[in-house]
Order: structure tokens, then sequence, then C-alpha cells
């Protein structure tokens, strides 16, 4: 089986390869030899490599940044995955595209399912929602699956390294409370991703949500994240963690203030629910120490 998967060098398409490769033939690319915002390089790589399966996990994901480069973020995240999903359909293959929980706005009290509707805040979740509808009306054969506050050892920042890094200089920190999500582990979602390919057909096709289990707040992370890294031996400053709210912390771009998604679909299809999200943290430190030494 022939897969092209993208972003090899984010955190999530680096955590992919290695399980994606026990399937198949995998041809891995990156930014620097696939442009994502150049649609001819896109159809050109497709039509060259002629994969059955397309694992999209390359993403402008610069929230903030995405706010004054909004053509950018639409060309990667809007436009590229319609690309995708046209040259899969010539070639009768499969798009496994990565989409987030941004597209909504965040105003419910109970978790997203997939059928709830979308609302993006920002730019970043217009252009990811603007992809998912790009890939729906090629009528390509596809998997969209929206995941939430993913992290991992590979790639560049994310919210577990940013917590790190500050808590080895400074002995206070003010994270806020009153945003709640589910943390999830690149090494699970990519585990969830491998495991999804062996039951592709018509039926399970469509859109899927999936995050580690649990819900929890910025603030509440991150205080677990010194607990589990205490534990482990980082070297930690921190001493105090501050709640703070969003007010208090303004950003170019507006968060949804609740994101919890309902992963139950995709646990019916892989036969299994997602992992509880501290033990995703636990695993991922464990990681990141054993590579720091």
């Amino acid at each position: 089986m022939k897969i092209l998967l993208t972003g090899i060098n984010g955190q999530l398409g680096h955590q992919l390869q290695p399980l994606l490769t026990n399937i198949g033939e995998v041809t891995a690319v990156g930014r620097e030899n696939l442009d994502l915002a150049d649609p001819n390089a896109i159809s050109q790589l497709i039509s060259q490599v002629k994969p059955e399966i397309i694992v999209n996990a390359a993403a402008y994901t610069a929230v903030d940044k995405s706010e004054n480069e909004p053509e950018l973020a639409n060309a990667v995240n809007g436009i590229a995955p319609g690309i995708m999903a046209t040259e899969a359909k010539k070639l009768g293959a499969t798009l496994i595209h990565i989409s987030t929980d941004y597209v909504f706005d965040g105003s419910q009290s109970t978790p997203y399912t997939e059928t709830d509707p979308t609302n993006p805040l920002g730019i970043y979740g217009k252009s990811k929602l603007a992809g998912e509808k790009a890939i729906r009306e090629t009528e390509a054969n596809h998997i969209i699956i929206r995941t939430a506050w993913v992290y991992g050892v590979y790639g560049k920042g994310n919210f577990v390294k940013t917590m790190l890094r500050v808590g080895k200089d400074r002995e206070e920190l003010r994270v806020v409370y009153d945003q709640v999500g589910c943390p999830t582990w690149t090494g699970d979602l990519a585990e969830a991703i491998a495991q999804i390919i062996p039951h592709l057909n018509s039926e399970t096709y469509g859109t899927y949500h999936y995050t580690n289990s649990g819900a929890i707040s910025w603030y509440d992370f991150a205080m677990t994240i010194f607990e589990e890294a205490k534990q482990l031996g980082f070297p930690l400053e921190v001493k105090r963690v501050v709640p703070i709210t969003t007010a208090e912390y303004p950003t170019p771009a507006k968060r949804p203030a609740f994101s919890v998604l309902n992963s139950g679909k995709i646990s019916q299809v892989l036969g299994k629910h997602s992992p509880y999200w501290r033990d995703g943290l636990r695993q991922m430190l464990k990681q990141l120490a054993a590579l720091s030494n």
C-alpha cells in the first residue's frame, strides 16, 4: 500500500511516520519539499507518487499569527486540503485529514459531537473549516479527524514544552483557567490514525472527533505538567501558578472557552476508548526526558 504523508517535521507527522511504515510504503514530505501554498506542487506530487492513502498531517497552526496572515492560513488550511481531495478522487485514493476543535465557538456546555453546528471565532478556525468543506465538496473518499490541544515531543513549540521552558526560569506563572478542553498527546493521536486505516470503507468515511479522554482547564493542565515533570527530575524553578481569566490574558485570536470534543464515534470504529489525558502526558514527558539525556 502506497501512503503519502505530509507534515513530516511537525509534531504529529514525526510521530506518524514509523506507524505508517508498518502499514505500507511511505513517501513523507515536509515544508522544504512541498509548499502547501502552491496548488500545482500538491497536484504534481500526488500524481507522481500515486498513493492509495494520503495522510495530511501538515497545517498552518500559528493561531494568533494567522490573524495577520489570513491568505497564507487559508492557502494551507483551506485550499490545499481540497486539492489533495481532488487528486485523491482521481486516483481512487483516500484522504485522511486532521482538523481542529477551533471550528467551534465554545459556547456549548456539553462535549461537541461531529454534527454540532460549527462557528469558528478566528482566522485559524475559519481556514480549517474551509478545508473541511473543500474536502467534502469533492466527494472523495475521506476521513476528517478533529482533534484538540495537541502536544508532543517533536516539532516546534506546544503548551507542554512552553510550560517546561518558562517553568525552568520563573518562580511564578499566570495561566488561564476559564478555557476547558482535552489535551491530546500526538502518540495516542498517531496510533488512532494508523488504527483507522484497516477500517477504511464506505461505511466509515466521514468526520470524527479524537482527543485523549477527560477534560481540563489550561491552569489545571499546567499544574499537572509541573507535578509530573518534577517527579521525572525536570529542572524547574516554578513555585506558584496563578489562575487568571481569558480577559486578563488578551490574545490576537479569540479562543473557544469550552472545546471538549466527544470521541464516541471513533471509539466505536476502533473498538476502544482513547487513553486518559494524564497517561498521555506522562508518556510524553518520559519520552522527552529520554531524548534530553
